[in-house]
């Protein structure tokens, strides 16, 4: 903005995203159409190198020649009627809570992927999967699934680290790229570096018109609506079910699963959302456990198998929102170093559902009981009574097949983790020194 034009903005991308608010006699600007708000009816996202100049009526825009270019408005179609937080005191909780109808409208979507998507997963003899923060979280449960399901072999990859370590990528690969904002700086670097080395790319996300969506070959939008809260919630279930909806499509098409075996799939996946209402009636049960870490300096978190990432998960709800130091662990690598920070009484989350894991993942948190350890077991009611220690708090949650659990296990954690926040008067909604949409590197 200058002093002597003051009724003109000018702006220019390069690099991060820069999305322009087409509304009622006022023009707007922001990192993606969320910042925009309601009063924006159309966006136009700008292209890299773009300039322009926003009046109170209008928009005049160049390329990176300085060449008159025109853009192509949207229709902004975010429902702002969905972004109050109605009778809920944060945003976050109201996103929690959401879950049951956004898992359930992501699956109705994603049982069609296979007659929306151009892919054949007998053709592709790798995926990649790249991310940030939850959403790796995510990828890294899809590799379990994948693998597990179609055997498909999967690398996943940190974006703010992909490119820079010059991966070498299969003719046949495909990559897959997960953001919720669909406009995270460093996933849509390693998207661009994907296509530069010929690879055929998927996104998915919760912003259809997204930069990331409009870069990739193919895109699939979760069905989560918007999420206002920093903490990502509702928007990481929804990437599951996506994410468990393509792995179930790869086992079919690659001779891993039978038509039976693939619908029998879809209705485990399909049985999730009446899960997770139970959860959420549990809720007064892990208001009072995220009340007890009120005076908690650290607290851990560990899982085997697809609930490692979930304990990884649920260590950073924790950590972002109530600013309590946490950690998540592969619950067999505790003996390789993290058991030295193990002290009476410090909060330990063992994620223990029944699987062929159970054993092994009860034998570690009984080394964390041996040292002290406030052990708080999350697992259903065979894994509590294998479990059968009276030193271990347990949370009971719903029997669930091993595919599925993930997505019942975290609603738990995410709850745990809002409330500790509660009892420690942060700020909910904005953690400090955090943002919806990193749109830098």
């Amino acid at each position: 903005m200058f002093n002597d034009d003051a009724d003109h903005i000018y702006a220019a991308r390069r690099g991060s995203p820069l999305v322009l608010g087409c509304g009622d006699a006022e023009m707007s600007l922001g990192s993606d159409t969320m910042a925009l708000g309601n009063r924006a009816a159309q966006v136009i996202y700008m292209e890299e190198g773009d300039q322009a100049r926003l009046g109170q009526q209008d928009i005049v825009l160049v390329d990176a020649f300085g060449r008159s270019v025109s853009r192509k408005r949207v229709d902004n179609d975010i429902d702002h009627e969905q972004t109050g937080k109605q009778n809920h005191s944060f945003y976050m909780h109201k996103e929690i809570h959401e879950q049951p109808d956004t898992v359930a409208r992501t699956l109705v979507h994603s049982y069609h992927l296979k007659d929306q998507l151009e892919l054949d997963f007998m053709e592709i003899d790798r995926l990649s999967i790249i991310a940030c923060g939850t959403s790796y979280y995510a990828a890294m449960v899809a590799k379990y699934w994948f693998e597990q399901l179609a055997a498909l072999p999967v690398d996943i990859d940190v974006a703010s680290e992909f490119r820079y370590r010059s991966p070498l990528m299969s003719n046949s690969g495909l990559a897959v790229f997960i953001s919720q904002s669909g406009e995270t700086a460093d996933t849509l670097a390693a998207l661009k570096y994907a296509r530069s080395n010929q690879q055929q790319t998927l996104a998915v996300v919760n912003v259809a018109a997204s930069s990331i969506a409009r870069e990739a070959d193919m895109s699939v939008q979760t069905q989560a609506g918007p999420e206002i809260g920093v903490a990502s919630t509702k928007a990481f279930t929804a990437q599951l079910s996506v994410l468990g909806s393509l792995a179930i499509q790869a086992a079919q098409q690659r001779r891993q699963f039978s038509a039976e075996m693939a619908r029998a799939a879809f209705t485990t996946l399909a049985g999730v959302p009446q899960k997770l209402e139970q959860i959420l009636s549990m809720e007064s049960q892990l208001e009072a456990i995220g009340n007890s870490l009120t005076d908690a300096r650290d607290a851990y978190f560990i899982g085997r198998g697809s609930s490692y990432p979930i304990a990884m998960e649920g260590a950073l709800k924790l950590k972002e929102i109530s600013y309590i130091h946490a950690e998540g662990f592969g619950a067999g690598e505790l003996k390789h170093g993290p058991i030295a920070l193990i002290e009476s009484g410090v909060p330990v989350f063992v994620i223990a559902p029944n699987n062929d894991l159970l054993e092994k993942t009860l034998s570690n948190m009984q080394e964390v009981v041996a040292r002290g350890g406030r052990c708080i077991l999350l697992g259903d009611k065979h894994s509590i009574k294998a479990c059968g220690d009276d030193q271990v708090e347990c949370i009971e949650i719903p029997e669930s097949d091993p595919f599925t659990s993930p997505l019942l296990y975290v609603a738990a954690l995410q709850l745990i983790a809002y409330y500790a926040a509660l009892a420690k008067g942060t700020d909910v909604d904005q953690p400090r020194n955090l943002a919806k949409s990193v749109t830098v590197e």
